[in-house]
């Protein structure tokens, strides 16, 4: 079958969408004239432009926002033969048939999927034993790709790097005589986090001789680290709500260190090659068997032990008694 223009979908979180990225670099391996377009939501579309094997992003937000009639013609206007469905999403589905995009991939397990695409593999995620990313390939088998990726495989499919230079006011604040740490503590709601508590002590238990330290989040959630961390710490630099993502990427890329919860900031220092520490909490399917960051130098902590008692809850306390010292003594081991 001959591909010339794909869309991959794949309109939900930064982290989702970085795992998702090697789809297009191994398609481009085996599709090398092929011309990869993502749809995406905007707020990932830094994320998505920094991959050199996609050449166009689509902003779903904007196309959602379209007549249906409107939205159609536009799908038209790209000109795909083709429409892999990564993020079920029933509006996009009907566009896509009404567009009539030849190649309509999804899968059997979306009710919407039956009438709207025209092949479809049967795929649970749910109670899969694979990583997130490998459950990504398993929908390259229309393709007439069938290959079992392991993960040193897929990350090497990433083809990121950031897409501006960072601005001197950022650069300036790196230590080249130090190991540029960043400290990611919140999640935006989006995964189990280890504790303010535990990165403050942290923060306080990292020799300030070795480590220049960085805190990370959006605006608001400077607001909730102001009396833990913030106010507390003079030997940190806050970061916080003072970049937007495309340079937020290019100071990820010049660091040399990440540690956070499973997020997307986590899974960009992972692409970029940097040390991406992961805390994750040993609870299927949040556990880092499906959702650990991949990469040359990514790893993770967890407890190795089966645990469902905060499955209701947004607390871990298997993943908050993660010692910081445990955390530290990697980063002396392996990083400085």
């Amino acid at each position: 079958m001959n591909f010339k223009r794909i869309i991959i979908s794949r309109t939900d979180s930064i982290g989702d969408v970085v795992l998702s990225l090697p789809l297009a670099g191994i398609l481009k391996k085996y599709y090398p004239d092929t011309y990869i377009l993502f749809l995406g939501s905007a707020y990932t579309k830094d994320v998505i432009e920094a991959c050199k094997h996609i050449d166009e992003f689509i902003d779903w937000n904007v196309l959602m926002k379209l007549p249906e009639n409107e939205a159609v013609a536009f799908i038209q206007t790209l000109k795909a033969d083709t429409i892999l469905h990564v993020f079920p999403r029933k509006e996009i589905a009907v566009l896509a048939k009404k567009a009539k995009i030849k190649n309509r991939i999804g899968t059997t397990n979306r009710t919407f999927h039956w009438l709207n695409c025209n092949k479809m593999l049967r795929l649970s995620r749910k109670n899969s034993v694979l990583h997130e990313s490998q459950l990504n390939t398993k929908l390259l088998l229309p393709f007439g790709i069938d290959c079992h990726f392991d993960l040193k495989e897929i990350a090497s499919f990433y083809g990121f790097s950031p897409t501006i230079d960072l601005p001197e006011k950022f650069s300036s604040l790196l230590d080249k005589d130090k190991l540029n740490l960043i400290l990611h503590p919140k999640s935006k709601g989006s995964a189990r986090e280890w504790g303010l508590d535990n990165f403050a002590k942290l923060i306080e238990i990292l020799p300030e001789d070795k480590y220049k330290i960085f805190i990370s989040g959006t605006s608001e959630e400077a607001g909730l680290m102001q009396i833990e961390i913030l106010e507390k710490y003079d030997k940190i630099t806050d970061l916080s709500g003072k970049m937007n993502l495309a340079e937020f990427i290019a100071f990820i890329a010049a660091a040399d260190g990440l540690v956070a919860a499973s997020t997307g900031p986590l899974h960009i220092a992972a692409a970029l090659g940097i040390h991406a520490l992961g805390i994750y909490p040993p609870i299927r399917p949040m556990h880092p068997g499906r959702w650990k960051a991949i990469g040359k130098q990514a790893h993770y902590f967890v407890k190795e032990k089966t645990c469902n008692d905060c499955r209701k809850t947004n607390d871990c306390h298997c993943m908050k008694s993660i010692a910081p010292e445990t955390i530290k003594e990697y980063l002396d081991t392996n990083c400085i």
